[in-house]
């Protein structure tokens, strides 16, 4: 069953609202497409719709969080990471305040919205400033882990959802811990890195690639920040090629950050999928991704035809 990791954390949100009392939600006039609108409906004393003025939001959310609340923010990535960097740059991680933001319809897969709508820059523009954790899930049960994760930890932290829709990955018996990636086969014709909707595209080129004679494994980076250097390491060691695969510009995203470590530690080329510094454009999601050569085809050929 396909489900969009934005619906996954709307569902995730209003069962930590049951269990915790101290979880606030704050949206901007946008409940029904983050799906906050599940919590507000059950615990409408504990949301609060600011309205388009996500700046304020932010800063709201921050003086409840030195209240003792856990504040859950919510609006589209552009937004959040765009419009309010300033305030989450001095406001929330200047301080170190436990505040969660929860950016839904990150990347070009938000499709007909457009360039201006479609944030290519969020991992970079976040993982950049000090206090923050990035986190970018894959699938619905990683999802609904982060999100009741996040809750016991104190600090800020970002997470990047999307409105496309994508396959279950795991499963209730998949561990997860921030910091480590999950890997995938133990393939030594190469590696691909892969985070939020592109880890479904890695694994479908896996599976072809495999029929083909050809096994690579595939690294889910749900955690951009802190990164698993070890793993990354590990799969350059091990492994002919690594390709790393994200609905993000290349420059400053989930590719740099891989190729940061490596730079330092074991340096290696790394070929990188993804926005290639160019804006977005209005267009269905599956065809956008085509079109800026993030599918399972794109991979494949970097093994058929290099």
């Amino acid at each position: 069953m396909k489900k969009a990791t934005r619906q996954s954390y709307g569902e995730a949100l209003l069962e930590l609202g049951r269990k915790n009392k101290n979880i606030v939600v704050l949206d901007a006039d946008l409940a029904g497409a983050t799906k906050t609108e599940l919590f507000a409906k059950e615990f409408p004393d504990r949301f609060f719709d600011i309205g388009i003025a996500e700046a304020d939001m932010i800063g709201t959310a921050a003086g409840l969080s030195t209240c003792g609340k856990i504040p859950y923010v919510s609006t589209f990535a552009m937004f959040a990471a765009g419009r309010s960097y300033d305030q989450i740059r001095n406001s929330i991680c200047y301080p170190n305040l436990n505040v969660k933001i929860c950016a839904t319809h990150a990347g070009i897969t938000v499709g007909e919205d457009g360039a201006t709508h479609q944030m290519i820059e969020d991992l970079s523009l976040m993982r950049t400033i000090p206090n923050i954790k990035v986190l970018s899930p894959s699938d619905d049960m990683q999802t609904k882990w982060i999100i009741s994760e996040i809750s016991k930890i104190e600090g800020p932290v970002y997470v990047r959802l999307a409105r496309l829709a994508t396959e279950e990955i795991y499963d209730e018996k998949q561990k997860f811990e921030i910091g480590k990636a999950v890997q995938h086969g133990d393939g030594i014709d190469g590696t691909v890195f892969a985070t939020g909707v592109t880890v479904q595209e890695a694994l479908n080129a896996q599976k072809e690639l495999k029929e083909k004679g050809i096994n690579i494994r595939v690294i889910d980076m749900f955690s951009i920040k802190p990164i698993d250097r070890e793993i990354i390491i590990k799969s350059a060691k091990e492994t002919k090629k690594l390709v790393s695969i994200e609905d993000h510009n290349i420059i400053g995203g989930l590719g740099s950050a891989i190729s940061e470590v490596l730079i330092e530690e074991y340096p290696t080329k790394l070929i990188r999928l993804g926005i290639k510094d160019t804006f977005g454009r209005s267009g269905k999601a599956e065809e956008l991704m085509k079109y800026y050569g993030i599918t399972s085809e794109d991979v494949i050929k970097e093994w058929i035809e290099s």
